[in-house]
């Protein structure tokens, strides 16, 4: 399953002998990171990077702010949007707190196939008044689990993936000079130096709490997306959905559904295609509330959402009629899954 809160943490801490450290420096780890990553297929060109320098003493008072920023190949070479951003920070004085968080798209692996989500990893590399630089490794999947966030072991898909993150690890500990700190264990998982602890043994500290804590998340995520209605169906069904598969430049976004035998519908966003997955959910939940205010029923509101001119910000719907499900948990594993 793909998370939105991360499945664990590693963090390296480096404190240089000498020389103050500057902004560029933090760009340049971030790159090196990176290409181990890459080597693994961890992290694929091109991420999505964000940019601050905030002063030490007042963190309220940020000298430089950049969001959405291409991290490419070659992040610092000239004409590039975070090398101009870089160039602005390198002129600053004083002491600041300079961060560059990298999200990082990439490859986990089943037996004979392999997916990409949007948000495999992110890397956020810190550097604290110009002396110490932290190094933050955060990771959105279970597939280097033993046991899925839903419980059921994953023999083969942890043997895929699992010697990955723990070669990169390694790596990336060589490239820093020192071990990493694994993060604290979580409703998730527990990380180590090389991986994760084996869930088979101990157990997960929660059931199913890809289910418990990540599908509301993603709900949150989407209505703060929206302005607040009194036109909204509900979003909770215990009978079989109908849905249609939202799609843009052939990557699937999400699903638009609605229940089979009561009034319910909704959007389920796919968590594998990252942000553009609820940038689009909150338009066809838009259209659903279009339809709530006309008076259609959910079933209704499904056929009449599908029958609309498409919108190339939002996708199109993939399939000429609907899809069914035997639940909403099946369409929510589905769209968290894949």
């Amino acid at each position: 399953m793909i998370t939105s809160d991360p499945i664990g943490d590693w963090t390296w801490e480096i404190t240089p002998g000498t020389g103050d450290i500057r902004p560029a420096r933090a760009v340049e780890i971030a790159g090196a990171v990176w290409n181990v990553l890459n080597r693994h297929e961890l992290a694929i060109h091109i991420g999505k990077t964000g940019f601050s320098v905030r002063s030490v003493g007042d963190m309220r008072d940020v000298r430089v702010n950049a969001n959405g920023l291409p991290f490419e190949e070659e992040p610092l070479r000239s004409g590039t949007a975070l090398s101009s951003v870089v160039a602005q920070a390198e002129s600053l004085e004083g002491d600041f707190l300079i961060s560059v968080r990298v999200q990082c798209p990439g490859f986990w692996r089943e037996p004979g196939a392999k997916y990409r989500a949007e948000k495999l990893f992110a890397l956020q590399v810190d550097i604290w008044k110009g002396s110490l630089i932290v190094v933050t490794l955060e990771t959105y999947s279970d597939a280097w689990l033993t046991m899925d966030t839903r419980e059921r072991e994953q023999a083969a898909v942890h043997a895929e993936n699992a010697p990955r993150l723990a070669a990169a690890l390694e790596e990336v500990s060589a490239l820093l000079g020192c071990a990493p700190t694994p993060g604290d264990p979580n409703r998730h998982a527990t990380p180590t130096e090389t991986g994760f602890e084996d869930l088979r043994i101990e157990g997960p500290a929660y059931d199913d709490s890809w289910g418990t804590f990540d599908v509301p998340a993603r709900a949150r995520r989407l209505r703060s997306l929206l302005p607040p209605s009194e036109d909204e169906y509900p979003e909770v069904t215990e009978y079989p959905v109908r849905y249609f598969t939202i799609q843009r430049d052939g990557r699937t976004l999400g699903f638009i559904w609605a229940s089979a035998a009561d009034n319910a519908a909704g959007y389920e966003p796919r968590t594998a295609a990252g942000d553009d997955a609820f940038e689009a959910g909150a338009g066809w939940m838009l259209r659903l509330r279009d339809a709530h205010s006309r008076g259609f029923t959910a079933p209704e509101a499904l056929d009449w959402v599908a029958q609309l001119p498409p919108q190339q910000e939002i996708g199109s719907i993939a399939e000429g009629a609907p899809q069914e499900a035997p639940s909403l948990d099946a369409l929510e594993e589905l769209s968290g899954r894949y």
